[in-house]
């Protein structure tokens, strides 16, 4: 009996992680942009020496035209460098210390 519940709860705790460790898919993955009135928004960082810079695009469209066009570049600082296993062009892994990336969250309204 002692074996059954060890072997349920040994089984329990592996789903669980298994569960856990999947990656969640994309839930609203837009394929194309309606141009006939919509507003396209990119949003990126570029990392600099001492600072990263943020920058926003976006994309006014009107009756299948771009309307106008903004871009905004905003200097933030950078976050700690962080290593990472990276492979280089033969294919070779190795341990590399790289910059951490932001993570974007972004609210529509």
């Amino acid at each position: 009996m002692r074996k059954i519940k060890l072997g349920f709860l040994l089984l329990t705790g592996m789903i669980a992680l298994m569960a856990c460790s999947k990656k969640k898919p994309a839930e609203d993955t837009v394929g194309s942009v309606d141009k006939k009135a919509s507003i396209e928004t990119e949003l990126s960082v570029q990392h600099m020496d001492t600072a990263d810079v943020l920058i926003t695009k976006h994309k006014i469209w009107k009756n299948n035209k771009l309307f106008k066009e903004i871009i905004k570049r905003d200097t933030i600082p950078s976050l700690e460098d962080t290593m990472m296993v990276v492979g280089d062009k033969d294919g070779y892994e190795h341990t590399a210390k790289v910059k951490k990336d932001y993570e974007f969250f972004i609210t529509v309204q």
